[in-house]
């Protein structure tokens, strides 16, 4: 029975990064599907040359090639990255950390009764956006140097790092939106309304400081877990 050899494997990375598959991990997983359906077309058809065999397991791909294969990664991935949020977020609203977070709900509860709290809570949302502008910048730029020193690509890293921040500054806009009065005065709001905004916002902070902080620099054990050969390829 005809087998892969190293050189064919390596020709399969090749060929998946030609098809615009940029990820390492994804590639990797392509590789796998890719060197078992040759070797099973070889067993009907221990003819055919490595490139037609290859050529008859891409097709099975459909049109799109290997493109919803990544879409699905993607949201695979996604999905893990606000599971790992809402777990930091969860484990955040224990001893002794809920005790903090309940004297900021106190904290912008009492603001609302200043004439400028209006100015206050729009300052915040703000500072909090341009932080997580600043962060993407500087992770991309840090990414795009560490990904020409190893050149290799990880979509969860890429998630964690750049995109789950930016899908968050677009969140806060909303947030800011919903939870702020349109006629800039909390007094007519209501009382559950005043309570809403208080807590959105230091939600907020938290989920912030959460994306910001907590989890890039737990992002090395992260990624460890998620890829096993994460650490030997990276260093």
């Amino acid at each position: 029975m005809k087998k892969l050899t190293e050189k064919h494997i390596e020709e399969l990375y090749i060929f998946t990064r030609q098809h615009y598959v940029e990820y390492y991990d994804v590639q990797t997983e392509l590789v796998d599907h890719l060197a078992n359906d040759i070797e099973q077309i070889w067993d009907n058809k221990p003819q055919l040359s490595f490139e037609k065999a290859r050529n008859i397991s891409f097709k099975k791909f459909g049109i799109f090639g290997f493109m919803n294969v990544i879409e699905e990664k993607q949201k695979q991935l996604n999905k893990k990255y606000i599971k790992i949020v809402f777990q930091f977020i969860k484990d955040w609203f224990k001893l002794p950390k809920i005790i903090l977070t309940v004297l900021m709900l106190l904290s912008f509860y009492q603001i609302q009764q200043l004439n400028f709290a209006y100015y206050i809570y729009t300052t915040t949302y703000l500072s909090l956006c341009l932080l997580q502008t600043i962060a993407v910048y500087y992770s991309s730029k840090n990414l795009k140097k560490k990904n020409k020193k190893t050149g290799k690509r990880w979509m969860l890293e890429d998630i964690i790092k750049t995109q789950g921040i930016g899908s968050l500054t677009l969140i806060l806009f909303y947030i800011f939106d919903i939870s702020l009065p349109t006629n800039k005065d909390f007094y007519e709001m209501g009382l559950f309304f005043c309570m809403f905004s208080s807590f959105m916002i230091v939600f907020s902070i938290i989920i912030t400081y959460i994306t910001l902080k907590v989890i890039p620099e737990k992002s090395e054990k992260l990624l460890q877990k998620q890829y096993p050969e994460y650490q030997l390829v990276s260093s």
